[in-house]
């Protein structure tokens, strides 16, 4: 069955991520179509990207790299809950994602993001960022204002429309990551073979 990750996609003491990607998560977990698991970066505590060797070699020599890629490599798909920090991603998203390489490609991603204008900055660096890593990103996306989907800007109070629109994203999503199957298959019997 299709795997998906629901990376959480801040660090942040007080972070707003939390609430969100577990509201993901419950209305995920509804669905019979895929598993949901989310992935919490502060279980992951990596360095500015420490690795001697380019992502893209999978040459890694420190255990916390070995630890993100094979968490990473089991999913078939992701779903990122992103803050919006200086009309961008956050800096341990961003890096968590330059950590790795293959273990991104042929893997569909959905996003959901929050910020003042709803994270949208955010998520368009996003695309850019999966574009280079061989990621395909599902159109629909989760934008939550922080001015009305928060109520005095911390607690997070998702609407029926907010509901619906991820709903919208997650079955993208699946679809998209079940039609990428046969190319992560391909990919995965090429590195076995070199």
């Amino acid at each position: 069955m299709t795997h998906i990750g629901i990376i959480i996609g801040s660090t942040r003491p007080g972070r707003n991520g939390e609430q969100v990607a577990k509201w993901v998560a419950r209305q995920a977990g509804q669905r019979d179509d895929a598993t949901f698991e989310l992935v919490d970066l502060l279980d992951f505590p990596l360095p500015h990207l420490d690795e001697p060797m380019p992502p893209m070699t999978g040459q890694y020599q420190h255990d916390h790299t070995k630890a993100w890629s094979a968490k990473i490599a089991g999913f078939d798909g992701f779903i990122m809950v992103t803050p919006e920090y200086n009309h961008s991603t956050s800096g341990a998203l961003k890096n968590a994602i330059d950590y790795l390489h293959a273990e991104w490609n042929n893997k569909a991603v959905g996003f959901v993001s929050y910020g003042a204008v709803g994270g949208a900055r955010a998520v368009e660096h996003l695309r850019l960022i999966a574009g280079e890593l061989k990621m395909a990103d599902v159109r629909t996306s989760v934008s939550l204002s922080m001015f009305h989907d928060f109520e005095g800007f911390t607690t997070f109070r998702p609407t029926e429309i907010q509901a619906a629109t991820l709903t919208t994203m997650i079955d993208e999503l699946v679809s998209w990551s079940e039609a990428l199957a046969p190319l992560r298959g391909r990919q995965l019997a090429a590195r076995q073979a070199s």
